[in-house]
């Protein structure tokens, strides 16, 4: 069986790896993939966006099977492409992938049929923007309404900041196209969960749970980035939490999408916040995450290409789906200056067989040596039968690896071993 997967970074690395463990697999083609996949996939440079080509590339080359991981593609109707050539794909259509793609069509969404999230006011008017945020609450959260690499929301704790992130979003368009309208909502507070999920459009079916760590440097504190590391499962979302985020949100929001005609099938991220009032959704992503999928899919055991397939047919229901009952740590490997400025093209090293555990965001190959190339360069993975030998040993591995210019979070994991000490 020959299988395709779309994308280039950590997160599609993760999948590759996943799929890779069945046996029916002969051949995976990553497009456009990185240097260190090539061990895992051949890697065809064409590009996450060029839709025509992807989709040619899997018709002359007899795929069978295509996972489509990106928003970028997703949003621009990949899977559509795909499945027009015969070719079964794992993920939404681009009808459905509009729920991560606007975040204007997404809060409407769920105010139009009640799923639960943040006060919200939406401008295409950066002049009635500005006025609004005169009065408006502070803090306050600005998103843009379209794709930013998940940099397109600014937490504005002062008001002069919510002006000049109205002004760089709509004026200056720092994200394009995407900031043409702007969501303004309340900044809501409570610990945050995200919960990936597989859906065929009927049957909903959690994965483990995750924290993820954004800002740039230790304490939370820095810019916000794609993700400077994960843990799984997350101890704030308990059975009885999980039991409600599937009866007011994960149905209510399968529901809604097939009454607006647009039913998803793939895999739906629900980013939560457990405010006082109850789960609330900050964003629906239309795909994995990253880098949360470096967690919660070294955690599953049922075969992951199974339950893709699954989906595309509908027969999710049917299908067990089970995670280990043990716990995952992901420390990200960056180059320093991100999520700014950076250099890259410094040969990456490793001390022993650490490359199992880990995954490659931003790096080239040449000569058989790997280089950065990238803002994320690695996400380093260890399991544990507890958080905490999880944490320690994704520490461990992350000491053996190398090179110049290197920068992590210290303190991946820590929020979560604290909320376990509280308990």
């Amino acid at each position: 069986m020959k299988v395709l997967v779309v994308g280039s970074g950590g997160r599609e690395h993760a999948i590759i790896k996943k799929i890779k463990q069945n046996k029916d697999v002969e051949k995976i083609f990553a497009l456009p993939g990185n240097g260190g996949m090539e061990r895992d996939a051949e890697c065809v440079g064409i590009g996450a966006k060029d839709i025509e080509a992807i989709a040619d590339f899997a018709e002359k080359n007899g795929v069978d099977f295509a996972v489509v991981a990106p928003d970028d593609p997703l949003v621009l109707g990949c899977v559509d492409a795909l499945e027009e050539k015969g070719i079964p794909a794992f993920g939404p259509r681009k009808n459905a992938a509009i729920i991560e793609g606007s975040k204007v069509f997404s809060k409407n969404l769920m105010k139009k049929h009640g799923i639960p999230t943040a006060k919200y006011e939406v401008f295409s008017d950066p002049a009635a923007a500005l006025e609004y945020l005169k009065t408006a609450p502070v803090p306050t959260v600005i998103k843009a309404d379209g794709l930013a690499l998940g940099k397109g929301v600014i937490i504005a704790t002062e008001r002069e900041q919510a002006f000049a992130a109205v002004k760089e979003i709509m004026e200056d368009k720092k994200f394009g196209d995407s900031g043409n309208e702007i969501v303004i909502e309340e900044f809501l507070e409570g610990p945050e969960v995200s919960v990936l999920s597989f859906t065929d459009g009927k049957t909903v079916v959690p994965m483990v749970s995750s924290m993820d760590h954004k800002r740039a440097l230790d304490g939370d504190k820095g810019l916000n980035t794609g993700g400077m590391g994960t843990v799984a499962p997350n101890p704030f979302y308990t059975e009885t939490v999980a039991k409600r985020c599937m009866d007011e949100i994960f149905l209510p929001t399968i529901n809604a999408m097939n009454a607006e005609g647009r039913t998803f099938k793939g895999c739906l991220y629900f980013g939560l916040m457990l405010t006082k009032d109850g789960p609330k959704v900050i964003e629906y992503n239309c795909r994995f995450g990253d880098p949360e999928t470096q967690v919660v899919l070294p955690l599953m055991k049922t075969d992951l290409l199974t339950v893709m397939k699954a989906v595309c047919d509908g027969k999710l229901k049917e299908t067990p789906v089970e995670f280990e009952q043990k716990h995952a740590c992901c420390v990200v490997m960056a180059s320093k200056g991100y999520p700014t400025e950076y250099e890259k093209g410094f040969e990456i090293t490793f001390d022993g067989d650490v490359f199992e555990n880990v995954f490659v965001a931003g790096a080239t190959e040449k000569d058989g040596k790997l280089y950065t190339n990238g803002g994320r360069v690695l996400g380093v993975t260890e399991i544990g039968d507890t958080l905490e030998s999880a944490v320690k040993k994704a520490y461990a591995s992350v000491e053996k690896i190398h090179f110049e210019n290197a920068f992590f979070r210290k303190d991946i994991g820590q929020r979560a071993l604290s909320a376990k000490e509280e308990k």
